[in-house]
């Protein structure tokens, strides 16, 4: 029973060790239906390097798509690993309000040692060609569910598909590459979760 509650208890504290000791990043959000965009109590939302076309143009992007192929492999022992790591440079003016989206400058099939300080590597995984981080949902409290909504559909409105929306996410980044969603910034507006 002992197991079982420190089982239960183990994926918590690490969110939340994530959230008081990881470093801020800032994320640009991509492109999002606003039909489907609320479910319940959540908001869904993609990012630019959930996009394989965006992550394919960066160095390492070969190493991990050469790891995939080994990874379809039934027989082969690396099967059951489809994790990557995702290169982020903190922007020049990483004091501007809004903040600006970190830059993704590199893809490594392993977690790099020594970065320089003003990056970060942020661990994803493939599956069946959805790229994932952690970050695609978030509970909000209902209060200001209508709120980000209505804000959401402005922008969306206002920008056109063709641009950029005006909207990124704040996470914490932990040693080991796992992150949390922070808070979203949508204009100059922050919503804290």
């Amino acid at each position: 029973m002992a197991l079982q509650i420190i089982l239960i208890l183990a994926v918590p504290a690490q969110a939340f060790y994530t959230q008081m000791n990881g470093r801020s990043i800032v994320l640009q959000t991509a492109p999002v239906d606003p039909y489907s965009l609320f479910q319940g109590y959540s908001v869904t939302l993609g990012y630019e390097i959930s996009n394989g076309q965006n992550l394919s143009k960066l160095p390492g992007w070969k190493d991990v798509e050469a790891k995939r192929k080994v990874e379809r492999d039934p027989l082969s022992a690396e099967a059951a690993s489809n994790e990557f790591y995702v290169i982020l440079e903190a922007p020049a003016d990483a004091d501007r309000r809004p903040p600006q989206a970190w830059k993704p400058v590199a893809v490594a099939t392993n977690r790099p040692n020594n970065l320089p300080a003003n990056q970060v590597a942020l661990r994803g995984s493939d599956r069946q060609g959805r790229i994932r981080y952690g970050l695609e949902t978030y509970f909000i409290p209902e209060d200001q569910r209508d709120d980000i909504n209505q804000q959401i559909n402005q922008i969306n409105q206002a920008q056109g598909e063709s641009s950029k929306p005006a909207f990124v996410v704040e996470a914490k980044v932990g040693a080991g590459g796992n992150a949390v969603p922070t808070a979203i910034w949508l204009r100059d507006k922050r919503y804290q979760f």
